[in-house]
C-alpha cells in the first residue's frame, strides 16, 4: 500500500491520489494536522523484536508494516488536544508527538519519495549551493548573512541593480518571493541584523526554467519571465506567462541527477535561469515544488510518473517481503 503523508486542501495530492485510483492502486492519506486529536498511533514491541505499528486514521485502521511506499507532501503541523490550555503542557506534548511521530517514520523499510530526514537537509539552501556547484553546476555569486557591513559590500561589488534578496523559507501565510534590491532599500541594510539574509547575484534573463525531477526521470519547462509583470520570481505570477518544453543539454541532464543523487532526494523541482550567452544558472531545488501549472501547458505525463513510481515502489516492496518470507 501507498501512504501518503500531506492534506486535503493540497491539489497536487488530490491529483496524485486521482491517478492512483485510476491505476486501481491501494493508497492512505495521512493528515498530520488530525494528530493526536483526531487521530492515533500505536507501536507495539516483544521482548526481541519490534512486532507492529498501527495508525488509526479517519475510522480507518492502517498497519504500518503494510505500506511498501511513501509520499511526504507538504505535510502539516501537529493539532493538540483542545483540552491542552497551558502553554507548558502544549509545548510538551506538541514535542512528544514529533519524537513518535519520527521514530515512526525510522521504523519502516519502505520507499520513499522523499524520505523526511533526506527532504529536511536538501531544503537547506546554503547546502543546496555547495553540492550543486560540487557537481559543476553554475551557481550565482552569493553572500549570506545577518551582517549590514557584509551586506552593503556584497551589493557594491556587483553593482547598481546587480543583487536581488530572498528568505530562507515562506509559507502560504507569509509569502516572502525574491526581489531586487533598490537603492533606497541600501539605506535599511541595518534590518539585515534581525535575522539572516541570502543575497544573490542578480542573474538577467528572460527565460526561467522548472525541472521537475522524479528519479532518473526529468521535465524541463521554460517559463518565459519577461512576460510577466514580475521578472524576478515567476511564481509571483506564473499564470501570465508563455510555459514550453524545453530540451536541456545531456551534460546539464547528467549534473542535475549526480546533483539529486547526492542531495539524497527523489524528487525535486529544480529552478534555473538561462543566461543570453546559453550558460544554465542553478538557483534552488524545491522538494516539494509544484508541477501543475507546467504539466497542463507542455503535456508532460508529471502526474502520472510520479503516480507510476510510487505504484512500483510499493510493488517492489511486496516483492521483496515475499521473497524474504518464501525463505
Amino acid at each position: 500500500m501507498i501512504l501518503i503523508v500531506s492534506h486535503q486542501k493540497d491539489g497536487h495530492n488530490l491529483a496524485i491520489q486521482s491517478a492512483l485510483q485510476q491505476m486501481g492502486h491501494e493508497f492512505a492519506e495521512i493528515d498530520l494536522a488530525k494528530f493526536p486529536s483526531m487521530s492515533s498511533l500505536t507501536l507495539q514491541y516483544q521482548t526481541q523484536q519490534f512486532e507492529e505499528a498501527t495508525l488509526q486514521i479517519d475510522d480507518k485502521e492502517i498497519s504500518f508494516n503494510s505500506v511498501g511506499a511513501i509520499w511526504w507532501r507538504r505535510p502539516q503541523g501537529y493539532t493538540l488536544h483542545p483540552d491542552l490550555k497551558g502553554s507548558l503542557e502544549s509545548n510538551f506534548s506538541y514535542n512528544e508527538c514529533i519524537c513518535a511521530i519520527n521514530g515512526l517514520w525510522m521504523l519502516t523499510d519502505a520507499n520513499w519519495i522523499n524520505h523526511p530526514v533526506n527532504d529536511e537537509v536538501a531544503s537547506r539552501k546554503a547546502y543546496q549551493l555547495k553540492v550543486a556547484a560540487k557537481n559543476g553546476l553554475l551557481i550565482p555569486k552569493t553572500c549570506i548573512t545577518n551582517d549590514p557591513e557584509q551586506a552593503k559590500q556584497f551589493i557594491e561589488s556587483l553593482g547598481d541593480g546587480n543583487v536581488i534578496y530572498k528568505s530562507f523559507s515562506a509559507t502560504e501565510q507569509a509569502w516572502r518571493e525574491t526581489r531586487q534590491i533598490k537603492k533606497e532599500e541600501i539605506e535599511n541594510l541595518n534590518a539585515v541584523k534581525y535575522a539572516p539574509v541570502i543575497f544573490q547575484e542578480c542573474i538577467h534573463s528572460d527565460i526561467d526554467l522548472r525541472v521537475t525531477i522524479i528519479g532518473n526521470h526529468i521535465f524541463p519547462a521554460a517559463i518565459h519571465s519577461l512576460d510577466t509583470s514580475y521578472k524576478y520570481d515567476f511564481r509571483m505570477n506564473y499564470h501570465e506567462a508563455k510555459i514550453v518544453h524545453h530540451e536541456l543539454p545531456e551534460k546539464l541532464q547528467e549534473q542535475l541527477l549526480s546533483f539529486m543523487r547526492e542531495m539524497g532526494i527523489i524528487y525535486g523541482a529544480v529552478d534555473l535561469r538561462l543566461k543570453q550567452n546559453g550558460e544554465y544558472i542553478f538557483l534552488e531545488v524545491n522538494t516539494a515544488g509544484q508541477w501543475l501549472f507546467m504539466e497542463e501547458p507542455t503535456g508532460m505525463p508529471i502526474t502520472n510518473t510520479l503516480a507510476q513510481t510510487l505504484a512500483e515502489y510499493d510493488h517492489y516492496f511486496a516483492k521483496k517481503n515475499n521473497a524474504v518470507l518464501a525463505g
